[in-house]
């Protein structure tokens, strides 16, 4: 048998649970670290794919990460800010937003609420966010709903849809 670290196996339950709306998607994987995530999310359809990551020092090693999917034809947009500041700047909608902060990170709330306010899942967009059973998160942040959640050992992952019935215009990413 096969033992594989449990962020693995995270990884590819969420992306088994997402995997029916992943083709032809738009992705932003935040705190990416390694630019793992946002690589799976292209490698398995999403076409818009861009991360973000704070830790400078950690650019290199994303970078040439998806510099060896460049050659498979998949594209990742990379950016190297604080995620906080990145969500300020954002003008796009993601069909998914995936956010995995260090542990000991205390304002994932806000950053739900930021995307929430922003409005910056598309319509039928999807937050997922990795974070300790220690630090609960609400299930209703603004529009933003808990549809599921799962455990992992200590982590849990929630994944969360806006209740909106349509985005108003002039809203980032719409005409």
């Amino acid at each position: 048998m096969e033992i594989r670290p449990a962020m693995d196996m995270m990884r590819e339950s969420v992306f088994n649970i997402i995997a029916p709306r992943l083709a032809g998607s738009s992705f932003l994987d935040l705190f990416s670290g390694s630019g793992t995530i946002a690589i799976e999310a292209a490698s398995r359809g999403a076409c818009a794919v861009e991360l973000c990551e704070m830790d400078k020092s950690k650019a290199k090693v994303i970078l040439q990460n998806v510099a060896m999917t460049e050659s498979l034809g998949l594209t990742v947009r990379c950016h190297f800010m604080a995620v906080e500041l990145f969500l300020k700047r954002c003008k796009k909608q993601f069909d998914f937003i995936f956010f995995d902060p260090p542990f000991p990170y205390k304002y994932r709330r806000s950053l739900l609420e930021t995307v929430e306010r922003r409005q910056l899942l598309a319509p039928s967009g999807e937050a997922i966010i990795h974070y300790p059973q220690e630090s609960p998160l609400p299930g209703q942040i603004g529009s933003l709903s808990r549809h599921d959640l799962r455990v992992y050992g200590r982590s849990l992952v929630g994944f969360y849809r806006a209740e909106r019935s349509q985005v108003p215009s002039g809203a980032p990413g719409q005409p």
